[in-house]
């Protein structure tokens, strides 16, 4: 397990050579610095309007704003915090306004998070897009079929193998990561002849990660 926190902290804390298309490393960079000049301590100083300001410029500069239009005809689903459009056969982009998260810094280590664990269903950041004001991530990820019902059973079993370990509900932590994962419900699990696909998920640092 040391070594999986050992390349954690590294995916996180670290700047990496960008390489053409790794807008997501960049933007979670760039967001940890602003971060870090804002701070004099663990906590954040800044309001989350004020980061989402700093976006818009960055992204301005960066060209990072998705232009490709969002068609409503190709809407599948949404949730709290989300929603999902076919893009082709076999990808859907999803827009998410971050509300699950208090800082944008917060949503973007969870997506590189989730890509560490999850490569097959891993996010590709495509940009930032406004929408009637409010300001959306847009990420794309690979169309899972379900072909069975999930077993959450065998969620649970899956996890505890890996380190994490129940706490209420669909919520889970791992005290030697630092980290929660939650709201690991059978439409954020999908099952396809008994393989586990985590299509959505949300990762949430805490102090004992950086120790």
């Amino acid at each position: 397990m040391k070594n999986v926190k050992d390349e954690l902290q590294h995916i996180i804390l670290r700047d990496e050579p960008f390489g053409e298309g790794n807008s997501l490393k960049k933007t979670q960079a760039f967001l940890r610095r602003y971060a870090e000049a804002g701070v004099c301590t663990e906590k954040h100083q800044y309001l989350k309007s004020e980061e989402t300001k700093a976006i818009l410029v960055f992204a301005e500069a960066q060209n990072l704003f998705y232009q490709d239009e969002i068609l409503e005809s190709n809407f599948i689903s949404e949730g709290a915090e989300q929603r999902v459009y076919r893009l082709d056969e076999a990808r859907v982009v999803k827009t998410n306004a971050g509300i699950f998260y208090e800082y944008w810094l917060d949503y973007f280590n969870s997506l590189l998070i989730h890509n560490y664990f999850f490569p097959s269903t891993g996010y590709t950041f495509l940009g930032f897009k406004v929408i009637n004001g409010e300001l959306f991530a847009v990420v794309r990820q690979e169309f899972v079929v379900a072909n069975e019902a999930t077993d959450l059973d065998s969620v649970k079993q899956f996890l505890n193998h890996n380190g994490f370990q129940l706490k209420k509900n669909n919520d889970y932590f791992n005290s030697e990561l630092g980290l929660i994962l939650e709201d690991l419900h059978d439409e954020n699990v999908l099952s396809n002849t008994g393989v586990l696909f985590f299509i959505d998920t949300i990762f949430y640092i805490r102090p004992a990660f950086y120790s």
